[in-house]
C-alpha cells in the first residue's frame, strides 16, 4: 500500500474517530428555570406558571444563603412565572414587583404552609388554600432563565 494512501487512510480513520468521540461526549445543554438567593438568610420559595394543563402553584423549597437551585428542569414551557418568597431568618418577603404600579402588579395563587402543588388559581380559601401574592418574571420566551433573590434590607439602603 503506498505511503500516500495509508497516511489518508489512517488521517480519515482518525477525523471519524474524533467525530465519533465528539458526538458522544457532547452533554446537551441544559435549560432550566433556576433562582439564586444573594441574601444573607435562608429563604423559602414558591413559583406558579400556566402549564399545558391549566394554572399550577409549588413549593416549598428552602434555598440557603449565596446558592442557585433549579427549581423546575428542563425547556421552560411558560414565559411568565410567578415567584413567593419569603424570608426564614429575618422578616421579609418577595411578593409583587417594585416599581411597578400595585393593580398592575398583584398576582394571586393558591398555596400552603407545607410542600405542595396546587391546580388553579380560583376560590383558594374555599379549597382550604392560602391566597398568595406572588411577582412575575418575564423570561421573554427563552429556554432557560436564572431569577436572582437580592437581599430587601440592602436594596432599601442603596435606594435612599
Amino acid at each position: 500500500m503506498p505511503v500516500r494512501f495509508k497516511n489518508l487512510l489512517i488521517g480519515a480513520l482518525a477525523a471519524n474517530l474524533l467525530f465519533a468521540a465528539a458526538l458522544f461526549s457532547a452533554s446537551p445543554a441544559r435549560a432550566d428555570l433556576k433562582l439564586c438567593n444573594t441574601t444573607p438568610s435562608r429563604v423559602g420559595v414558591v413559583i406558579g406558571y400556566k402549564g399545558k394543563e391549566g394554572w399550577v402553584s409549588e413549593g416549598w423549597w428552602s434555598i440557603p444563603s449565596s446558592v442557585c437551585w433549579t427549581l423546575i428542569k428542563g425547556d421552560l414551557i411558560a414565559r411568565f412565572y410567578y415567584v413567593h418568597a419569603i424570608d426564614y431568618d429575618r422578616p421579609g418577603v418577595w411578593d409583587r414587583n417594585e416599581g411597578v404600579a400595585a393593580s398592575s402588579s398583584e398576582f394571586y395563587m393558591c398555596t400552603e404552609d407545607k410542600a405542595f402543588e396546587i391546580r388553579g388559581t380560583s376560590r383558594c380559601e374555599e379549597r382550604g388554600f392560602n391566597r398568595t401574592r406572588f411577582f412575575e418574571v418575564d423570561t421573554k420566551d427563552e429556554k432557560s432563565w436564572t431569577i436572582t433573590l437580592q437581599d430587601k434590607v440592602e436594596r432599601r439602603a442603596k435606594n435612599q
